[in-house]
C-alpha cells in the first residue's frame, strides 16, 4: 500500500516537472504549432499553423507569403507568434524549390502556392471563412496581390515592404542604397546597381525582372493595407504612391497606407533601416489586428522622404548584350595569358626577347590579366555579399587598385606600341603578330573598360 503511495507521488511530481518544462519552453501567450502538409500543383509544400492560446472560435486566418530567395516558415516565426498572440490563425510554410531558383521563378506559381495556404485555413472550424487573407512580404508584395486577384476567398490583403516598380527597377535602386550605406562613391556606385542589373537581366539570370505590379494591383478588389518602414529595399514614397493610384483607378477605394520611421524593410525595430533587430516595430501589428478587424482605419500617413528616386533600366543593345560580354571577357583574358605564356616559355628556353618585344608588352599584359580577372572576381564579391571592402576618401580599396591597373594598361599599351614603333624594322614577322594580337586586345580593353567605370571617377 505504502509502495503504491510512493508512485503516485513519484508519477505527481514527474508530471509536474513535466508541466514547468513546458511552460519554461514555450513562453506564456505564445501559439500553438500544428505541422501541415498540402499539394500545390505537382508540388507538396510543408508549413506550420499557428493557433492562438485561450478561448476557442472561429478567428481571422493569414497566409504568410515570402520575400525573394529560398525562404523557409523558420525565417517568419516572429511574425507569425506576434500575429497568433493578436488573435489571427496564421499559416507559414517553405517556399517551393522546384521553379524556384537563380534562374527561374514564376510569380504565378508562388501565387498558385498561396491560394493552395488560403485553401488550407479555409477548411479548418477555428478560421472564419469571411476573414481569411493574404500577407506578402518583399518580393511577396507581387505574388500576394496576384493570388488574390485570382480568388474571393481571400478577404484582405496586407502587404509589408512591397515595390511599386520592376524588380529590376527596385533592385538597382537597393543596391545603390548598400553601397552607400557601406561608404562607396563614384563609378562603382553604377557599375554594380546599374550596369550589372542591366546584364543580369541580359544574361537570363534575373527572372521575373520586368515584372510590372500594376496592372495586376488595378484588377484587386480586396481591402488592401501596405506598410512600410525606413525602406531601404522598396522604395517607400514611389511604392506607396504608385499602388495607392494603381488600385483607386481600378476602383478599389480601401487602401490604408502605413509608414515607420523607425522600422527595415521587414518592419523590424532598425536605427538606419540597414540593421535589423529581433523585435517588430512597435504599432506594426496593433494597426494590422485593428485594420483586419474593420476598427480603428486610420487615414494614410504623409509619404516618407525618399532620398533617392528609382530609375528605369533600358535594355542593354545588341554590342553590349551578355553574349559579348562574355566573348569579349574570354578573348582579352585569353589573349593576355598566351602572351605572357610564350614569353614564359622563350626564358625557360634561354632566349632572350625579340626586338619590339622588351618589358612593356610584358607589363601590358600582366597589368590587362590581373585587371580583367581582378574586375571579374571582384564584381563577382560585391554581388553576392553586397560588402565592398575597405574604403578610403569615399573609394573602395579594391576598385581603386583596378582603376590603377587599368591605367598600368593604358600606359603600358602606349609604351608597347611606341617600342614597336621604334624597332618595327627589325621585328619579325612572328612578334609581329603577337605585338598586333596585344595591340588589338588593348584596343578592346579600353572601351570594355570605360563601360565598367573602371576609367571613371
Amino acid at each position: 500500500m505504502r509502495a503504491r503511495w510512493v508512485i503516485c507521488l513519484v508519477a505527481a511530481l514527474a508530471a509536474l516537472v513535466g508541466a514547468c518544462g513546458a511552460a519554461m519552453a514555450k513562453p506564456a501567450g505564445q501559439g500553438s504549432e500544428q505541422g501541415v502538409e498540402f499539394r500545390s500543383g505537382d508540388v507538396t509544400l510543408r508549413g506550420t499553423v499557428t493557433v492562438p492560446t485561450g478561448p476557442t472560435g472561429r478567428r481571422p486566418g493569414i497566409v504568410l507569403v515570402h520575400g525573394a530567395g529560398p525562404e523557409t516558415r523558420a525565417k517568419y516565426q516572429a511574425e507569425a507568434q506576434a500575429m497568433a498572440r493578436a488573435g489571427f490563425v496564421v499559416l507559414s510554410y517553405d517556399k517551393r524549390t522546384a521553379g524556384y531558383s537563380l534562374t527561374q521563378r514564376s510569380y504565378a506559381q508562388l501565387a498558385d502556392d498561396a491560394l493552395a495556404g488560403i485553401r488550407v485555413l479555409g477548411r479548418r472550424a477555428d478560421v472564419d471563412p469571411g476573414k481569411i487573407g493574404l500577407w506578402g512580404f518583399s518580393e511577396g508584395g507581387w505574388v500576394a496581390p496576384l493570388a488574390a486577384s485570382r480568388s474571393t476567398q481571400v478577404s484582405y490583403v496586407v502587404l509589408v515592404g512591397a515595390s511599386g516598380v520592376p524588380p529590376a527597377r527596385q533592385q538597382a535602386w537597393y543596391l545603390g542604397n548598400k553601397l552607400r550605406y557601406e561608404g562607396a562613391s563614384g563609378s562603382l556606385l553604377r557599375t554594380v546597381p546599374v550596369t550589372g542589373t542591366r546584364l543580369l537581366r541580359d544574361a537570363g539570370l534575373f527572372p521575373e525582372a520586368d515584372y510590372d505590379p500594376l496592372p495586376t494591383l488595378r484588377r484587386l478588389r480586396q481591402p488592401v493595407l501596405a506598410m512600410w518602414g525606413n525602406d531601404q529595399q522598396s522604395p517607400p514614397a514611389e511604392s506607396a504612391s504608385a499602388i495607392e493610384t494603381a488600385l483607386r483607378d481600378g476602383g478599389n477605394t480601401d487602401v490604408t497606407l502605413r509608414f515607420f520611421p523607425r522600422a527595415d524593410h521587414k518592419l523590424h525595430t532598425s536605427p538606419d533601416g540597414f540593421s535589423r533587430g529581433e523585435q517588430l516595430v512597435p504599432g506594426y501589428i496593433e494597426t494590422m489586428t485593428s485594420w483586419v478587424a474593420g476598427q480603428g482605419h486610420r487615414a494614410n500617413d504623409v509619404l516618407p522622404r525618399q532620398a533617392r528616386q528609382s530609375h528605369a533600366l533600358a535594355p542593354l543593345p545588341g554590342y553590349e548584350a551578355s553574349g559579348v560580354q562574355a566573348a569579349v571577357f574570354l578573348f582579352m583574358a585569353a589573349s593576355f595569358a598566351a602572351y605572357l605564356l610564350v614569353e614564359l616559355a622563350r626564358r625557360l628556353r634561354g632566349r632572350a626577347c625579340a626586338p619590339g618585344a622588351g618589358r612593356a608588352p610584358r607589363w601590358l599584359a600582366a597589368t590587362g590579366l590581373a585587371t580583367v580577372l581582378g574586375f571579374l572576381g571582384y564584381f563577382g564579391f560585391v554581388t553576392m555579399t553586397l560588402t565592398t571592402g575597405p574604403v578610403l576618401g569615399g573609394r573602395p580599396v579594391l576598385w581603386l587598385v583596378l582603376q590603377l591597373l587599368t591605367v598600368g594598361v593604358v600606359l603600358a599599351a602606349a609604351a608597347t606600341a611606341m617600342g614597336w614603333w621604334q624597332a618595327r624594322s627589325s621585328v619579325t614577322g612572328r612578334t609581329h603578330a603577337r605585338l598586333g594580337l596585344l595591340g588589338l586586345t588593348s584596343a578592346v580593353f579600353v572601351p570594355w573598360a570605360l563601360f565598367w567605370g573602371l576609367m571613371m571617377l
